[in-house]
């Protein structure tokens, strides 16, 4: 029952609320010209940067310059101009499947009992 609600919830197709606030972050999102998958911090996950170490090299290109400009932007006081940011497409990710496959294989070393890569110690 609560997960079936939670679904709900948080689904924008059901629920209006959810759908004003996608809205409300991908206009946010356009206005600067990020996808929301450049929102996530490599320093925070361990995870994430592993994800973004397996992308191909054009991917993890386009998304620096996202956030150069973005930062660019944000010093200047500055939007995109309205006929760019009409062809943003801010929810389109590129991410999450490589995200979730780093995730399984954690879990997996982590049922295994091995430990993550990223602790591993050299004797």
């Amino acid at each position: 029952m609560l997960s079936s609600l939670s679904a709900w919830f948080v689904n924008p197709r059901r629920n209006p609320l959810a759908r004003l606030h996608m809205n409300a972050v991908a206009s946010r999102l356009r206005k600067y010209g990020l996808r929301y998958d450049d929102l996530y911090d490599p320093y925070h996950d361990l995870d994430i940067k592993e994800a973004l170490a397996r992308l191909p090299r054009e991917v993890v290109d386009a998304r620096n310059q996202r956030l150069k400009r973005a930062m660019d932007l944000s010093m200047k006081h500055q939007y995109l101009p309205a006929d760019v940011q009409a062809i943003q497409t801010p929810f389109r990710g590129y991410l999450s499947d490589m995200l979730a496959l780093v995730k399984k294989e954690s879990a997996e070393r982590e049922a295994l009992g091995a430990l993550p890569l990223y602790q591993r110690t050299i004797p």
